[in-house]
């Protein structure tokens, strides 16, 4: 999970650099937006990608769901443009040796990739309160899963309650 000023520097960070690092960029920043795993967005296809929409299909692995992703505005332009400019059917045609050289690259503070996915479904539980809508987002089959995020928002507002 990252924290809201890490949150906001790894975003100034990719904000910077999405016009001469388009590629690199937009896949943190789909990352960041989508909640998908590093697989899940290497498999991306541009077939998963409805401009009309503006949303991403993210196929799921490790037994996880096939979900429909809306993207904000200005990210779906983005990878709209980014789509134009390709040849392949990937949208990424990297391996996960190079996402992680990525990562490592602009990521904010020393967290794993997956951070982004928590941080993702934790931006999503606070704003929406809804924990069947976090566990769609995330393509999870089971709800205990997805409790964790619950839990944890929970304990971190209770326990500023009681100490603060």
């Amino acid at each position: 999970l990252l924290l809201i000023p890490e949150l906001e520097r790894l975003t100034k960070i990719l904000d910077t650099y999405k016009d001469t690092d388009a590629r690199n960029c937009l896949i943190l920043r789909l990352a960041l937006r989508t909640g998908g795993r590093a697989q899940e967005l290497l498999n991306l296809q541009k077939v998963d990608f409805n401009p009309y929409d503006q949303s991403l299909f993210i196929r799921g692995i490790k037994g996880s769901n096939d979900r429909e992703i809306p993207l904000p505005n200005g990210l779906a332009l983005d990878l709209q443009r980014y789509l134009g400019s390709l040849s392949g059917t990937k949208i990424f045609d990297i391996t996960y040796d190079r996402l992680y050289q990525i990562w490592l690259h602009y990521r904010p503070v020393e967290k794993k990739f997956h951070c982004l996915r928590h941080t993702f479904a934790i931006q999503l539980y606070k704003k929406t309160k809804d924990i069947r809508l976090v566990q769609v987002a995330l393509g999870h089959r089971n709800i205990t899963n997805t409790m964790i995020y619950a839990d944890y928002v929970y304990s971190q507002e209770e326990l500023k309650k009681l100490i603060l």
